[in-house]
Parts: structure tokens; C-alpha cells; sequence
């Protein structure tokens, strides 16, 4: 017995400590963001005059559209692409179909400077302008595996049943895919979307690959100011894009859970 409660509570400290240096900075980060003094090491008193500079920023503001705009256009793309990969493995019997799921969820494993030195190769060689159309492509790609994997762990848990008794009631390929497993599958899909949009959000390094003059990330724009020191005003950016992904990352757990009532069903 006191073997087993030793094991827990190593178990439970060992826990703690992990989380302890991942939070640890993020908290300083944010904490600093509501001290009225410019120097981290100083604490001036509370404020909230660095969240209210932020948002006079134009700057900073168009950055943020700019990632916004960029975060949806590829998590859609990402979750029409990945959602048909998805089931068109599931429905065709294809030599090597687990070699392409491995080679589908790649863009997930290869290092992002890796991934960031291709995509600039790559677009150099075509010869296509870097901007959104450019961010749009590498963003895309490196967005699909994560719809990819959620809808295909959705099909492997559906039974064939549902679409197989559309078809016998007459209803064709294409309208039993809309009717049945497209409406089955739309909380994997719209889990897939929402991690897609935070990863596009987030990024950085590949980011500065691809990115042109004259369209710049939040992330980007973060990253050259911390060149010339940080600031305040960039640890209360930091705060809320936290805070943002956070959101982001438990709606997406949120909805991908099986709900109570379908499994007992």
C-alpha cells in the first residue's frame, strides 16, 4: 500500500513540475502585462494602459485582421481537403492506404524551418508573388493533417450501417455522404477547423518564410518587434494571444467529445 500511494504522489509531483516549467513564463508574460512600469523587473502597481495602447495600434490591428482573415481562409480549405482525404481513404480499398495516412499527417512531424525553407523554394521556382496567396498555400498545407486525423478517427468509429441504409432507400453516392456522413462527421470537421485556425494563428517560422512586404502576420509582427526589446504592450499581446488559443484549443476538445447520450445509445 505504501508502495502504491509512493507511486501516486511521484506521479503527482512529477505532474506538477512539468506544468510548473511549461506555465511558469507564460504567467510571468502575463502577469507583467498589467504592470504599470515599462522594466519586467520592477513592479510599478496594476494597470490596464498596455492593453489600451494595443488596441490603438493601427498597425498592430491590421497585423491581427491579417491573421484573422489568413486563420479562416485556411482552416476552410483545410477542412474541405482534409475532410474528402479523409473519406476517400475510408471508402476506397487502396493498396498502401495506411503509407498515405502516414505520409497525409507529414507536414505534423517535419521541423517547420524545414517546412518554411521547401514552401520558399518552392514559390521561388513558380515564381508566385509572396503575400496571402503564398501564406494561404503554406498554411493550408501544414493545416490538413489536423482535419485529416480527427475526421478519420470519426469513420473509424462510425458503422457502415447508416450510409448502407441510405442506399438501399435509393439515395445515391453523393446524397448519402450529405445526409448521413457528412452530418456525423461535422464535429470532427469543426474540431479539425478550429485547431487548424490556432496553428495557422500561431505560426511563426514558416511564416517568415513566405511572407511579402506588404502583408505581415500577428505573429510576424511580434516576433520583429521582440528584436528591439520587449515591451509591455507585447507581453499584453502575448496574454491574449494565449488566451485566444487556449479558447480555441478546449472548443475544440469541447466539441470532438462523444456526447453522454450518443454513446450510451
Amino acid at each position: 500500500m505504501a508502495r502504491v500511494f509512493g507511486r501516486i504522489r511521484f506521479s503527482y509531483i512529477y505532474i506538477g513540475l512539468i506544468l510548473v516549467i511549461m506555465y511558469l513564463p507564460i504567467a510571468f508574460v502575463i502577469s507583467h502585462s498589467f504592470n504599470e512600469s515599462k522594466l519586467s523587473s520592477v513592479w510599478a502597481g496594476f494597470t490596464l494602459d498596455w492593453y489600451v495602447e494595443l488596441f490603438r495600434d493601427r498597425s498592430m490591428l491590421e497585423a491581427l485582421r491579417n491573421s484573422l482573415l489568413l486563420g479562416f481562409m485556411s482552416s476552410v480549405a483545410a477542412g474541405v481537403i482534409g475532410t474528402l482525404a479523409a473519406n476517400g481513404l475510408a471508402r476506397a480499398k487502396i493498396i498502401g492506404g495506411g503509407a498515405m495516412s502516414y505520409l497525409a499527417t507529414i507536414p505534423i512531424m517535419a521541423p517547420e524551418i524545414i517546412l518554411g525553407m521547401v514552401f520558399l523554394v518552392f514559390f521561388s521556382l513558380i515564381g508566385l508573388p509572396f503575400g496571402l496567396a503564398t501564406l494561404f498555400v503554406a498554411h493550408t498545407s501544414f493545416s490538413i493533417p489536423y482535419v485529416f486525423l480527427m475526421v478519420k478517427a470519426r469513420l473509424a468509429g462510425l458503422e457502415k450501417c447508416y450510409e448502407e441504409a441510405a442506399r438501399d432507400l435509393g439515395a445515391s453516392g453523393l446524397r448519402a455522404f450529405f445526409d448521413v456522413t457528412l452530418p456525423m462527421t461535422a464535429p470532427a470537421i469543426l474540431s479539425g477547423m478550429l485547431l487548424a485556425f490556432a496553428m495557422s494563428f500561431d505560426d511563426v517560422i514558416i511564416s517568415v518564410f513566405v511572407t511579402g512586404v506588404d502583408f505581415n502576420t500577428l505573429p510576424v509582427k511580434i516576433y520583429s518587434q521582440l528584436k528591439t526589446g520587449v515591451t509591455p504592450k507585447t507581453n499584453a499581446l502575448c496574454a491574449l494571444l494565449f488566451f485566444t488559443t487556449t479558447v480555441l484549443g478546449l472548443t475544440s476538445v469541447w466539441i470532438s467529445r462523444p456526447k453522454t447520450r450518443q454513446a450510451k445509445q
